[in-house]
């Protein structure tokens, strides 16, 4: 789903600078080019948010309740699998009745492949990806569903190639070096006191989204947050567990409830960290969840409170702000693992509190 309505799947981003004025103008000269000049090769550009072949991107269309709103598309004509080894093999039928050969050389299967490649490939549809994204006009937020790693990248080459900016995704060493924290020089952490010596994960994003856990369930699930108030915070199933080394290198949860799961607790006892999991945060009557890849900080499935506005601008309205709320605690909460991490003296004893708290847990049977 798009930003406009239902749960949605991003990954933030930071803009170096505020957006040029003539940003939409920017944006144009790099838009898609029309369906029709498609040919075997792929091509690539941007749209308004409208709908998919809104080419004609002006600041009306562009702008759509004080954001910019626009969404790169990639077009390809693609042969579906099946129906491609179908008309090749019928054309290799063919030639063997033909010339009464037992088989073919690979050199006349490749010419056969190439014949029928050239004359499907103009008869198929195009087929588009899309990613969204919602910028701050005059801000240095930007939300995309741009979710791995490969396709951050592509997102922010050509947001750079129209815009002259490059987007930072705000991955968690990204999120630690804008506090002026260094990931680098933090040593590897155990969280159990079993798994001593054994070669744990080293990745922050596991080291945090462990620590969440045991916020939630150790330190009342409670986090005060300057200006933003009060969150409660919850971990849920489907949980993903990862480790370094020699082993079963990552396992995942499902079934009943994973997080008191005995499969839990043994998973935490042998120093695997947590590498994905469901996550909600409530203020209030609000509340927000998602899955939380720990790698990377995509959100998938963000699900934002609901909103009572009529109008479908005010109804983005109110979701943009709501997503703004959510990133602004969720990263107010990192920021606060990052003080307490950062802290040798302050982290040594958490390190202590996880062990113990990992070592008493309740596991269900």
């Amino acid at each position: 789903m798009g930003f406009e309505s239902g749960s949605v799947s991003f990954r933030s981003f930071l803009l170096p600078q505020v957006l040029p004025e003539n940003v939409v103008a920017r944006f144009a000269k790099h838009a898609l080019p029309a369906l029709e000049a498609l040919g075997a090769d792929k091509m690539t550009g941007w749209v308004t948010g409208r709908h998919l072949l809104d080419r004609h991107l002006t600041a009306d269309a562009a702008h759509h309740g004080g954001y910019l709103r626009l969404t790169l598309v990639t077009a390809a004509r693609k042969i579906p699998a099946a129906l491609f080894r179908a008309e090749c093999k019928m054309e290799e039928l063919a030639q063997l009745a033909a010339h009464g050969y037992d088989r073919l050389s690979a050199r006349a299967r490749s010419d056969i492949r190439e014949q029928v490649t050239a004359r499907l490939l103009p008869q198929m549809p195009p087929q588009l990806k899309a990613v969204p994204f919602i910028a701050e006009a005059a801000g240095e937020r930007l939300w995309a569903t741009a979710l791995s790693e490969l396709q951050a990248e592509d997102f922010a080459m050509h947001f750079n190639q129209a815009a002259g900016l490059n987007p930072i995704p705000l991955t968690p060493e990204a999120a630690a070096a804008r506090r002026h924290v260094d990931v680098r020089q933090w040593d590897v952490a155990c969280f159990s006191a079993e798994a001593e010596g054994e070669p744990v994960s080293d990745r922050v994003g596991h080291d945090f989204l462990t620590w969440f856990w045991f916020l939630a369930e150790a330190r009342r699930g409670i986090v005060k947050l300057p200006e933003l108030g009060e969150f409660g915070l919850l971990v849920e199933g489907p949980l993903t567990f990862v480790m370094e080394g020699g082993g079963a290198h990552e396992i995942v949860l499902r079934k009943g409830e994973p997080r008191v799961s005995a499969e839990a607790k043994a998973a935490l006892v042998a120093g695997k960290k947590l590498k994905r999991a469901k996550l909600a945060l409530a203020r209030g009557d609000q509340t927000w969840s998602c899955t939380l890849d720990a790698d990377t900080f995509a959100f998938r499935s963000v699900k934002l409170p609901p909103t009572e506005q009529l109008d479908a601008v005010s109804r983005f309205q109110d979701r943009m702000r709501a997503l703004e709320l959510f990133g602004d605690a969720f990263y107010g909460i990192y920021d606060q693992f990052l003080a307490e991490r950062n802290d040798t003296t302050r982290w040594a004893e958490t390190v202590k509190e996880i062990r113990k708290w990992v070592a008493g847990r309740y596991a269900r049977h």
